[in-house]
């Protein structure tokens, strides 16, 4: 099975994230700024996934419902769809 390649994604939308264990926001991907631990809520799931040590300047290609404060230590996350 090949692939899927979501890097060629292009996005609509874009704004920064503020990340909450209340509030829900859809995005198709991520763009992390700042280096840490990023924990999200995948789409269609209501576990938590946390992402260890996401080096800066890394996107997180990830259907996401919530990115949650709880656990989340990277900074300027910028949430596209």
């Amino acid at each position: 099975m090949a692939a899927s390649n979501l890097s060629g994604q292009i996005a609509d939308f874009a704004q920064a994230v503020t990340p909450s264990d209340t509030a829900s926001n859809q995005y198709t991907y991520l763009y992390v700024g700042g280096a840490g631990n990023v924990s999200v809520i995948p789409e269609g799931s209501d576990t938590a996934v946390i992402y260890s040590s996401v080096p800066a300047g890394q996107y997180i290609f990830l259907r996401v419902s919530k990115v949650k404060a709880t656990d989340t230590t990277a900074t300027n996350i910028v949430g596209h769809r």
